[in-house]
């Protein structure tokens, strides 16, 4: 299964859900992510608190979802409230569409404590999320069925 991950800026969030679900995917679940008005510089708190959780950092990037016309993924996952309002390309037509909204760590400006909170309460959440699908049986999902999993998964994982 292959994901797609956006934000509007493709610096953080998405960041943080393409690098947790493939290290917690190993093998089952293929993730990319992707901006529309990419920021071209992933947010280095991203970086840190990624690499405090002992997830790999390597080959992230901040990029336009216009390099993934080839990609196809069998979802778009949509993490920002701006991103969710936004049409996709042509190219992701076939995708299954799902906002999964999360509030973006980076804007906590109270202070270096808040905002390692607020990035370790993400990465929870995306964690927990992407361990819950991997619980469902993802080879035989339809496209109906993968969209209420990944709808219902948003719902009930916090």
């Amino acid at each position: 299964m292959k994901l797609l991950f956006i934000c509007t800026h493709n610096r953080c969030r998405s960041i943080l859900a393409e690098a947790i679900t493939n290290h917690i995917g190993a093998n089952k679940i293929s993730a990319a992510s992707a901006g529309s008005s990419p920021q071209g510089a992933v947010h280095p708190l991203s970086l840190k608190y990624l690499q405090e959780h002992d997830i790999s950092t390597d080959g992230l990037k901040s990029q336009s979802w216009d390099e993934f016309e080839g990609f196809e993924p069998d979802a778009i996952l949509t993490l920002c409230d701006s991103a969710a309002q936004e049409a996709c390309p042509v190219w992701f037509d076939t995708a299954v569409q799902v906002h999964w909204g999360l509030e973006d760590p980076s804007k906590d400006g109270g202070g270096t404590a808040q905002q390692r909170d607020s990035f370790n309460a993400t990465i929870g959440v995306l964690q927990r999320r992407v361990k819950r699908l991997l619980q469902a049986d993802l080879q035989n999902l339809s496209g109906v069925q993968l969209r209420q999993e990944l709808v219902d998964i948003a719902a009930q994982v916090h």
